[in-house]
């Protein structure tokens, strides 16, 4: 395998952003790999859910070592999120690719940007619709809890499947109003983080089946990636995130921009 210098740095910028927000996989991978490397969407979705997979595995085995994943909501996530992606990926497989060919994909990338900015940039105010919710009806909250989650799990499953995007930062948005007080901001990266891993690893192998995978592109990402996401992970308790939050969904809208008018 070649080593191509910019793939690396750009999986390296990924891979940070990753480690200390939870946010950023695909939401921010995929678009580069279509804009700036004109990788074929198909291909850039299938690479990058792999890619993301392998890359997240080394971020939650730092958060795991602190003692910031729950595991309890991880299952409820995936309980959803993993057999919605399968029956997607089933989807796929009967109906063939040529909606993705047509520009399908490039649309949905779009969409799923502009409603992943708009999550980011209402995080605040979403968690603090759960708290009022949690403390003035706190059992019905409880009692809805478990299948709220299991919900959100299919919504991402979904969304991953078909873009690559969402299990980060809709993940994130997701559970801070789910969970509102059980999610410190490093409980709620390690935990959104520890959820994609095997939601991003099966529709991975999906698109591998269909042919959707660059392996010498994969490769060059990882050799970025990897201690990227581990520099991300050590320093997530220190960064700005409010400052990232923003930051990133200015950009996630202007691409989903660029995509639209593509």
């Amino acid at each position: 395998m070649e080593f191509d210098v910019l793939t690396g740095l750009a999986g390296l910028l990924v891979g940070v952003i990753v480690g200390v927000t939870g946010v950023g996989g695909g939401a921010l991978m995929t678009p580069i790999l279509v804009l700036l490397f004109g990788v074929a969407p198909q291909t850039a979705v299938g690479t990058d859910l792999l890619y993301a997979a392998i890359t997240k595995l080394f971020g939650v085995s730092v958060h795991q070592q602190h003692n910031s994943v729950d595991w309890v909501v991880v299952r409820r996530l995936a309980s959803g999120s993993l057999p919605a992606a399968a029956i997607t990926l089933g989807v796929m497989h009967v109906y063939g690719v040529a909606q993705l060919k047509n520009g399908f994909i490039l649309h949905a990338l779009a969409v799923a940007l502009l409603i992943t900015a708009a999550g980011l940039l209402l995080k605040d105010r979403l968690q603090g619709l759960g708290r009022q919710f949690r403390i003035t009806d706190a059992s019905r909250f409880k009692h809805l809890q478990p299948l709220l989650t299991w919900a959100a799990g299919v919504v991402m499953g979904v969304l991953v499947t078909l873009t690559s995007i969402g299990a980060g930062a809709l993940g994130t948005v997701m559970l801070v109003y789910l969970y509102p007080f059980r999610m410190n901001s490093n409980k709620l990266v390690g935990t959104d983080l520890a959820h994609a891993i095997p939601l991003a690893l099966v529709a991975g192998l999906g698109h591998l089946s269909l042919g959707h995978v660059n392996f010498p592109l994969l490769g060059n990402l990882l050799v970025g990636s990897i201690p990227g996401v581990l520099v991300g992970s050590f320093i997530s308790t220190r960064a700005p995130l409010k400052v990232l939050r923003y930051a990133i969904a200015t950009v996630l809208g202007a691409v989903a921009m660029k995509l639209l008018l593509a």
